[in-house]
């Protein structure tokens, strides 16, 4: 008598983390696919996720610190636009791509069984390659402006803000991966969501400068704030508010369980791409 055997995806109310580890292999795979593909066939390559940043700071430099006189005295402004550009990068290119992963995978995912969250998983973890690479260029613009680092912030604060960085981008991408394939408008909802996020959320200015203080402190909900806040801490020498720092880390956490919970929900739908 023939044995019959049913694959079947993790149970959809638990995260099943555990998942990722089991098939690392093959998540490795599709992270360096992701980077290859991100700079195939350009003439300058991996140089554009340095370039991309550093040309943003100009702008800004030019624009609103000269232009506006917007400037923060604890930092040069263009240390201070480009450390928060650096996870801002993290969030905006990882939320873009996981969000059209799902629907740009779809001929694999008709294929083979596997754990599809790690397409989203890996357009993400794919941005972090860019974040070390802008880091490098962010040292020597440190250097340029000798700005001194404290260190123990910045042993600290650099793991923790990406960190919260990294859950609030992937429950988010996961999110919007899943929905993308049931409602294809988000594929133009999505770039339109990012450009509003980008300017409520304190890459180019800082907050204080804000004239309403119940926009600052609603402001201060978005968790990419405290992440920013954290990292810049190491260049300044400021201490975060606890409270901002909490609400950072537990808005991140929401959106990351959120996000995977209704990613797991959905999975079984994915087969029906088309």
């Amino acid at each position: 008598m023939p044995v019959e055997y049913e694959i079947r995806p993790a149970s959809r109310t638990r995260l099943n983390l555990a998942e990722l580890w089991t098939y690392r292999e093959l998540l490795y795979f599709f992270i360096w696919r992701d980077i290859k593909i991100k700079y195939k066939q350009t003439v300058l390559g991996a140089l554009w996720a340095v370039l991309q940043p550093f040309l943003l700071m100009l702008v800004f430099t030019v624009f609103f610190s000269r232009a506006l006189g917007l400037s923060d005295a604890s930092l040069p402004y263009p240390v201070f636009v480009y450390s928060g550009l650096m996870l801002w990068n993290i969030f905006s290119t990882g939320v873009a791509n996981a969000g059209n992963s799902i629907v740009a995978n779809a001929n694999i995912i008709k294929k083979i069984y596997f754990p599809r969250i790690l397409i989203p998983v890996s357009s993400v973890l794919a941005s972090l390659v860019d974040f070390m690479m802008t880091f490098l260029l962010f040292v020597g613009i440190l250097i340029y402006y000798k700005v001194e680092i404290h260190w123990l912030n910045l042993a600290i604060g650099l793991p923790l803000s990406v960190l919260i960085t990294l859950l609030a981008t992937l429950g988010l991408g996961s999110l919007l991966s899943a929905l993308n394939v049931k409602y294809r408008d988000f594929r133009y909802i999505i770039p339109f969501f990012l450009q509003v996020l980008f300017f409520v959320s304190p890459v180019i200015y800082p907050l204080n400068r804000l004239p309403w203080n119940w926009l600052n402190q609603l402001m201060q909900c978005n968790p990419l704030y405290g992440a920013i806040a954290i990292f810049r801490s190491a260049f300044d020498g400021s201490t975060p508010d606890a409270g901002i720092c909490l609400i950072s880390v537990t808005g991140a956490l929401l959106l990351f369980i959120t996000g995977l919970l209704y990613f797991r929900k959905t999975e079984n739908y994915f087969a029906d791409l088309s």
